[in-house]
């Protein structure tokens, strides 16, 4: 569960001269009438997700994690940033799983490139490639050189069972490709777009690959949309934080800077910035999402953050609760002086970091929203994925634009697509 904490914003919001305009893009939301309306099936999945298919994610999963040393997840985007952000999340930066999960097909970087197909050499791999048209160009090279590796190993016909395409149900060249090589299939669903889709096969393949408690996850997610579906804006924490946001868009901020406090939640920050970024950056308009994570960034951008030109506002994710814990030691000779830390947990000492930060940065006269989560596990991720969907969506239409639309994304790639000379362009 979330709790929303506005009481660092420096300036109170006011939620009243919000209040007329949430209850009409709420009911618009809910009625699908609005700019975008095709790609809202997200806002109910959590209730209307294909119950079969989701029982063939776990089945699959099963079949993953006891015959593959290695799951490749080749996407890029949407089609790999939740699940990303979700496992790494949920497992840390250095579990101790089984099997081990590549992102790939993010890039069109050689070195990386090669690298993982040197490394996958002597790994015993299956790939999930994740693509609605199967001709993303970043995604489909991997593939085509993760493929000619994989049946190389192994053959053909074991290849193929190695191969999981999530994709288009009905059409598009991954899909052609899948039914004909005999590839199992899971569907991205037409009605929701790749920045929303981390609930749909999309996000879950990968993270119950990892283990991780899918079922939870979704349950979360219902909550959350039973929680949420709430015109009211002074009941509503997910309508709070959107007409926070964009009342200090109306007030001279030009960027939000999300904030964790833990390595392994640097991906949520990432997922954060596409969601946010390609949802309402058009027209002109739009707050920049950046993301920082402390206090490792305290020693970069904190002085900016602190005495830096005031453009920006935090949003903090604290997850009260971490992963792990541990206790600092005594040291006899203290040359680093550190025993008035001595016998306290890393978790008080992190606590007690973030409650500086805070105070220091609001004395400084940067607002600060901070979102509690009491611990992250799948259960509260699935409320938090949800909760940010359903503020996004609220947020980009007090801007008055389309949520669900990314025209501007087409347009480095038509001139790629030039310069290679593809046909056509």
């Amino acid at each position: 569960m979330i709790k929303l904490d506005l009481s660092n914003t420096i300036n109170p919001i006011p939620f009243k001269s919000y209040a007329e305009e949430v209850k009409k893009i709420h009911k618009m939301i809910n009625e699908k009438t609005g700019l975008g309306n095709d790609f809202l099936g997200w806002t109910t999945w959590p209730k209307d997700y294909d119950k079969e298919e989701f029982a063939r994610i776990k089945e699959a999963a099963k079949n993953i994690r006891k015959n593959y040393d290695v799951l490749v997840v080749a996407g890029i985007g949407g089609s790999y940033l939740g699940a990303r952000a979700a496992i790494e999340a949920l497992k840390g930066l250095y579990g101790d799983d089984k099997l081990e999960i590549i992102f790939f097909g993010n890039t069109l970087s050689p070195t990386y490139i090669k690298q993982v197909l040197t490394y996958l050499e002597n790994k015993k791999f299956a790939i999930n490639v994740i693509s609605k048209s199967g001709t993303t160009t970043e995604t489909s090279v991997a593939f085509r050189l993760l493929k000619e590796l994989l049946i190389k190993k192994v053959g053909k016909e074991a290849a193929s069972k190695a191969i999981f395409a999530t994709t288009d149900k009905a059409r598009g060249a991954l899909k052609k490709e899948a039914d004909e090589e005999g590839y199992e299939t899971f569907v991205i669903p037409d009605d929701i777009g790749g920045r929303y889709s981390v609930i749909t096969a999309v996000g879950l393949l990968p993270i119950a690959c990892a283990g991780c408690d899918i079922d939870q996850l979704m349950k979360g997610c219902r909550d959350a949309m039973n929680d949420l579906n709430n015109e009211d804006i002074f009941t509503n924490p997910a309508y709070q934080y959107a007409a926070t946001r964009d009342y200090f868009y109306n007030n001279n901020k030009q960027v939000e800077m999300f904030v964790t406090y833990e390595p392994q939640y640097t991906q949520i920050g990432e997922w954060l910035k596409q969601l946010f970024g390609e949802s309402e950056g058009k027209d002109g308009k739009g707050l920049l999402p950046d993301s920082v994570t402390f206090t490792t960034d305290l020693h970069s951008l904190g002085q900016f953050i602190q005495e830096g030109s005031h453009v920006l506002f935090e949003t903090v994710v604290k997850v009260d609760s971490p992963l792990l814990d541990l206790t600092v030691p005594h040291d006899e000779d203290n040359l680093d002086g550190l025993n008035y830390l001595e016998g306290k947990k890393l978790s008080e000492v992190n606590e007690q970091a973030f409650l500086g930060t805070l105070k220091a940065h609001v004395d400084g006269g940067v607002p600060n929203i901070v979102l509690h989560v009491e611990k992250l596990d799948e259960y509260n991720l699935g409320y938090l994925f949800y909760f940010f969907m359903r503020s996004c969506a609220m947020s980009a239409y007090l801007l008055k634009i389309n949520p669900f639309n990314q025209p501007g994304v087409e347009i480095y790639k038509k001139n790629m697509f030039h310069l290679l000379g593809k046909p056509g362009y």
